[in-house]
């Protein structure tokens, strides 16, 4: 392990928030053993469960443009973050640590799952058999929605905004995923 990642990191940055608009003090604490930047509302809070984890394989550290402090990152999931250190050196620290673990991660997912190799390619009829196991499935799923729907509308509680829509999230699903393998499958 790199000396430089060898042991866990932390300390008191600025976490930009949507919910009060504005940059409020967090405690972060980066893990070199789990991949993971925690924070915490304090530092006295730094021995509970952190109030959010993020995993570091495949994220992305970039420092930002609007001023030398403030730095984001961006998880393979989605998830995105914006701090601000207290000076620029601070930053570039905090980049190069999270740079680090990220890549070492990365790295260590991308040894254990090697990209498939072009001397086993897979056949039209494996594909083709593959959609259509899909299909299935996604046939089996709609009767299962159908019948939770025929469910809902005969039960007394039919109008219960939770049950409502707890059948319309599950027929938007279905209907997604038919839609998608349609794609897939031009």
């Amino acid at each position: 392990m790199n000396s430089q990642i060898r042991y866990p990191y932390e300390g008191l940055l600025h976490k930009y928030t949507n919910a009060m608009k504005g940059w409020q003090y967090r405690w972060f604490i980066l893990s070199p053993e789990t991949g993971e930047l925690h924070y915490f509302l304090s530092e006295t809070e730094k021995n509970q469960r952190p109030r959010c984890s993020i995993y570091l394989a495949g994220a992305v550290i970039a420092p930002s443009d609007e001023d030398s402090n403030t730095f984001t990152v961006n998880s393979a999931t989605g998830d995105m973050i914006k701090l601000r250190a207290t000076d620029a050196r601070a930053r570039q620290e905090w980049v190069d640590k999270l740079r680090a673990v990220t890549e070492m991660y990365t790295r260590a997912i991308a040894s254990s799952h090697p990209p498939l190799s072009s001397r086993n390619p897979v056949s039209k009829l494996d594909v083709l058999d593959a959609f259509a196991t899909c299909r299935e499935q996604l046939n089996r799923v709609d009767r299962q929605t159908q019948a939770l729907s025929l469910i809902i509308e005969s039960s007394s509680l039919y109008l219960d905004p939770d049950l409502l829509t707890l059948k319309a999230i599950a027929h938007t699903t279905v209907h997604t995923l038919n839609e998608c393998l349609n794609i897939l499958y031009k």
